[in-house]
């Protein structure tokens, strides 16, 4: 029976059976206004626990909110089957979607919402295309699964305490396990005791003894071929016909900006290519729209009221109020180092221009204080740089316990022997820039695989080193993650790095840092420099390795400048 619980003028009605087209029930809680009539609702489909409150500023403006256990999980039935493989989402989210339209409080118009994992859901359900469905709201979900965890390498860390601590407890229960059976316990054992041990496991395959039935087989099919790319969410463009409201962030590991200008390009009618939306800020995994991550704060006019934009994104395509919604930009944007909020028609931003920074140096590009250069004139010296990569011993990932990505201050790491440093003078002109940073990079190895990371950091006067972006290639992967392609080792090869969406402002005394390394653990796995699946095989070898600028081999960082906007300051 329902009940009036919670916030004042809220029906809650909890575990209501929610029949699908197969006969299997998901579990729902409904939230809905304590008031006469019909209203539109909003639908959130998740594998971590529906939730049982927190709604109350959504219904108050006139929504019924539905939080769904996705099949197999917490209080469903049928089995959970993980979305790399073949799953009943998208029909189980067509299902509820026209569910939700049929019932006596519903007025027939429903939207969906969700970030990361029922950011997903949502973009399946959406490319069936239920009647009711009017719009979406997915966030921090990218294009691919290799977007989120291997560019080129597995991410262990993030990806290990997911399984054990999120998706494993519900399992263990269901599976008859002792436990922890909650990720609450999980997460205190993983956090306080466990972690040192799950990160060092060697090899990583062996994850799968202790993780509980279905999972333990599809991880297990994850590991095997981790370059799989099974989403294709590219492909469902094509086929969704209402619009997205995006939020993600620069340091979000599932950043999610190639949806936009995917829908914009291929979606199905002209409201979904024209009035999806995106707002990046500098926020982790979710947009939470706060102004400070880990010990950097981005200022008051980083923090924005991402609840309030939901409310209007419903209003507007849920209720039909002009609003001005759909004249706002199609993409918003929170500039680094500027504390300003910018606009754009797509991601990333078009019209501006390109510059290429040269890396160049005395053949002894490290410590921090004998950095070597990045300037605009190509490479007169035919000069190297050289480092041992040893995956015994690591470059350490900087973040929390949380395994969430953090602007780190890069100083902590410049005790290292495996990293080398290129910078710029300080600069005279603030330097804006926003788009995708890349790096081309000639380099050879000892190996017959390597990995090659490339980072950009902002370096203050003062010395702090925010880390803005990075990015990674697994060398077999250098052309595909299709192909492989061992190194032959000592031949010179080009590596295009394509680091991770940013927009920051260098601003006047800073230098322009780029880092060449070649490991990040647990971020991501170790490259064992053996040329095999590093994820079933435990064997490690050291690499030698050497960074090649010079007139024959001009590596390079290359930037995408505003030039138009820039206002010194």
């Amino acid at each position: 029976m329902p009940t009036s619980t919670g916030a004042l003028g809220m029906i809650t009605e909890l575990n209501v059976r929610v029949k699908m087209r197969d006969g299997v029930h998901l579990s729902t809680n409904i939230f809905r206004p304590d008031a006469e009539g019909q209203f539109p609702a909003i639908v959130n489909r998740t594998p971590y626990g529906k939730a049982a409150g927190g709604f109350e500023r959504y219904v108050r403006a006139g929504y019924v909110v539905l939080s769904q256990d996705a099949r197999g999980r917490y209080e469903s039935g049928g089995e959970y089957t993980f979305y790399t493989e073949p799953t009943h989402d998208a029909e189980d989210g067509y299902d509820t979607v026209e569910w939700a339209a049929r019932q006596p409080w519903c007025d027939g118009n429903v939207g969906t919402w969700g970030t990361s994992y029922p950011g997903w859901m949502q973009w399946v359900l959406a490319a069936e295309r239920p009647p009711h469905l009017r719009c979406i709201n997915a966030c921090s979900i990218p294009l691919e699964k290799t977007d989120v965890d291997w560019w080129g390498a597995f991410k262990p860390a993030r990806r290990i305490k997911w399984w054990l601590t999120t998706i494993a407890p519900d399992l263990r229960r269901r599976a008859g396990w002792p436990p922890p059976h909650t990720p609450a316990e999980a997460r205190e054992i993983f956090d306080n005791l466990e972690s040192a041990a799950w990160m060092g496991l060697l090899p990583l395959m062996e994850i799968i003894k202790h993780l509980p039935p279905p999972l333990d087989e599809q991880a297990g099919r994850w590991l095997e071929d981790p370059s799989a790319e099974c989403w294709k969410l590219a492909e469902k463009h094509a086929e969704i016909e209402v619009p997205n409201l995006d939020f993600s962030g620069w340091y979000d590991h599932c950043a999610s900006m190639g949806h936009l200008r995917g829908m914009q390009e291929n979606a199905r009618t002209e409201i979904a290519r024209t009035q999806t939306k995106l707002v990046l800020g500098p926020w982790n995994h979710g947009g939470s729209g706060k102004r400070q991550i880990g010990d950097i704060d981005f200022g008051p006019q980083a923090e924005i009221d991402i609840d309030g934009m939901k409310i209007r994104w419903f209003d507007r395509w849920l209720k039909g109020i002009e609003n001005g919604v759909e004249d706002e930009p199609a993409c918003r944007y929170f500039v680094m180092g500027s504390a300003q909020w910018k606009s754009a028609d797509t991601w990333p931003p078009e019209g501006l221009s390109e510059r290429t920074l040269y890396l160049g140096s005395d053949g002894q590009a490290r410590p921090i204080e004998d950095a070597g250069t990045l300037a605009e004139g190509e490479p007169r010296a035919d000069t190297a740089d050289e480092y041992i990569y040893d995956p015994h011993d690591p470059v350490p990932t900087l973040w929390t316990t949380a395994f969430f990505t953090i602007p780190p201050d890069r100083r902590r790491l410049e005790y290292r022997r495996d990293i080398v440093y290129y910078c710029t003078e300080p600069v005279e002109e603030e330097i804006e820039i926003a788009g995708h940073p890349r790096v081309v990079l000639y380099a050879s190895s000892s190996a017959p695989d390597t990995d090659f990371f490339a980072r950009l950091v902002d370096e203050a006067p003062d010395g702090r080193a925010l880390e803005v972006c990075y990015g990674m290639v697994r060398a077999r992967h250098r052309n595909g993650y299709d192909v492989e392609e061992l190194l032959e080792p000592g031949r010179v090869y080009r590596f295009d790095i394509t680091m991770g969406a940013t927009a920051v402002r260098f601003r006047k005394g800073h230098r322009i840092r780029l880092e060449i390394t070649s490991s990040d653990f647990p971020n991501h796995d170790r490259n064992h420099n053996i040329g095999r699946n590093d994820l079933v095989d435990a064997e490690l070898a050291v690499a030698e390795q050497t960074i090649h600028h010079s007139p024959k081999y001009p590596s390079r960082l290359v930037l995408d400048v505003d030039e138009r906007e820039v206002q010194n300051s």
